[in-house]
């Protein structure tokens, strides 16, 4: 049990946007200007890790949810619409900067994968989150390394057996369904590739 908390806390959504534009940086084939980079890091890190965290402290301390993990469908409901709205703001700053329009697509396949995990509450489905973050690293990984003809099988394979252990530490702590943790997955990966298939179209 204590290993499967800190499984879900050390791989928690909310750390998967900025662990793949760090990602993106170190694997790009092409040049990008250092100040760019870092201002592009700094904004995704404050964005995506800053602001909700500030936010997610705001909405415990209003008792507008009773834990980081918004474990209910009705705590999860406001927040989701906030980080919609975050990672859509991102990935139309990301594209009309041209120079990293392909990251954009992440932060667009995270947005969309968010309204389809809005839309099954009201189905009354708890998407895992846990592993529609990571599934969704791994789909945008799959396609950058594709787009650039770059060489990350190793990265995929140790994503692919953290995506078991995360889905295996939902579990145990009977915070999902069997599911909704494969929902998760299939979500993540599904709208990356969807966004991708858009792009290149």
């Amino acid at each position: 049990m204590k290993f499967s908390k800190i499984i879900s806390y050390f791989f928690h959504p909310i750390n998967f946007p900025i662990i793949g534009t760090i990602l993106f940086f170190l694997y790009i084939p092409k040049f990008i200007f250092k100040p760019q980079e870092h201002i592009i890091i700094t904004v995704i890190f404050i964005g995506t890790y800053i602001f909700p965290i500030l936010l997610l402290w705001l909405l415990k301390r209003f008792e507008m949810i009773k834990s980081y993990y918004m474990v209910t469908i009705e705590e999860r409901k406001f927040p989701l619409l906030l980080f919609i709205s975050i990672t859509f703001i991102l990935g139309h700053w990301l594209y009309k900067s041209t120079i990293v329009d392909l990251l954009s697509l992440f932060f667009f396949g995270y947005g969309l994968s968010l309204i389809g995990v809005s839309l099954f509450l009201y189905l009354k489905i708890k998407i895992s989150l846990h592993t529609l973050a990571i599934s969704g690293l791994i789909g945008f990984l799959i396609y950058f390394s594709y787009f650039y003809k770059i060489n990350l099988i190793t990265i995929l394979a140790i994503l692919f057996v953290l995506v078991g252990l995360v889905a295996s530490a939902r579990l145990s702590l009977r915070a999902h369904q069997l599911n909704e943790v494969l929902l998760g997955g299939l979500v993540g990966l599904g709208a990356q590739f969807l966004v991708y298939f858009i792009y290149i179209m």
